[in-house]
């Protein structure tokens, strides 16, 4: 799942394509007149959700891109935002489609000249936006979960995809006491389920908790009370590092995760412990291996040597 290294990078992407273009049209191949989900009902999985989707955003211009946890928010004329998250295998792409009317499926069109685009990776392509400038923004879905909706612009933080969101790590406002105070609110709950928990903060999922985890020594296993206190900086700052380092090298694409240009982000090639079973550890004097287990109904990958658990 696209974690926020990824979403960021795809609304920074977007800030700088698709601000102030114009929304003409609107495609899916989502929408079914019945659903058997009641959370699908104020999607575009809805067809009588989808048709006022398409009313409402036809003819809006886009005014500003912006993110709340892994909720990429696009703010349109008329007091509404188009809100998208991309779930398990979802990415943005902008570029120049086609319909095939007979498939009905879109295509990269052979007018455009960016190769990357057509990264079989980028090839399922379920919702697309025309622009008026010709060109299109297009969610590739492999899996088909992610989730597009629209809200009021000013509910956007209290509607009920928000509303339950921790805070964001990468704020000024976010501080060590912020930090402490966060995980405290779950005290008895293992460390690295605790920082994938989005009531608790917000946009920090398998990659990067792994990932700050080993750089810290503590066992994802780890009761949060029973860590010491004067680990705990250095926890919070590992958490910042990894989230930042991310957004620096365009997002992780070790599974599915494509920038908006359709290249792959780069942060996969600077993994310590992610998916990196039965390698040798990589951190200096230690002899230790990665090794996978299941948390929480999740995968965590950590040494077993110089990463200490505390029950």
């Amino acid at each position: 799942m696209p974690e926020m290294p990824e979403v960021q990078t795809t609304v920074n992407g977007l800030r700088d394509t698709i601000t102030d273009l114009t929304i003409k049209d609107v495609w899916t191949d989502l929408s079914k007149k019945t659903v058997s989900r009641p959370d699908y009902r104020d999607t575009i999985k809805y067809l009588p959700f989808f048709e006022t989707f398409k009313k409402a955003v036809s003819g809006k211009r886009v005014i500003s891109t912006t993110r709340r946890a892994k909720n990429i928010l696009i703010e349109i004329e008329g007091g509404h935002t188009i809100l998208v998250h991309l779930k398990m295998t979802g990415h943005l792409l902008y570029g120049i489609y086609e319909y095939n009317q007979k498939q009905n499926m879109w295509h990269i069109s052979p007018k455009e000249k960016n190769d990357a685009l057509r990264d079989p990776y980028n090839r399922f392509i379920h919702v697309v936006f025309t622009f008026d400038n010709g060109r299109h923004l297009a969610l590739c879905d492999s899996r088909k979960f992610g989730k597009v909706t629209l809200v009021k612009t000013e509910h956007i933080h209290t509607s009920k995809h928000t509303q339950n969101l921790g805070p964001e790590i990468l704020e000024q406002s976010f501080t060590l006491q912020t930090f402490v105070h966060q995980l405290s609110k779950k005290p008895n709950g293992k460390i690295k389920t605790i920082l994938m928990d989005q009531t608790v903060m917000a946009g920090i999922g398998n990659i990067y908790s792994d990932e700050a985890l080993w750089l810290t020594d503590i066992h994802p296993n780890s009761i949060v009370t029973k860590i010491p206190k004067n680990e705990m900086p250095k926890l919070f700052l590992a958490v910042k590092k990894v989230l930042n380092n991310g957004i620096d090298f365009g997002g992780d694409s070790m599974s599915d995760y494509r920038r908006i240009d359709g290249t792959p982000g780069q942060f996969q090639l600077k993994h310590n412990a992610y998916r990196l079973t039965k390698e040798k550890c990589k951190k200096p004097r230690c002899k230790g291996d990665i090794i996978k287990t299941v948390i929480g109904g999740r995968s965590a990958h950590f040494c077993d040597t110089h990463q200490k658990l505390y029950m």
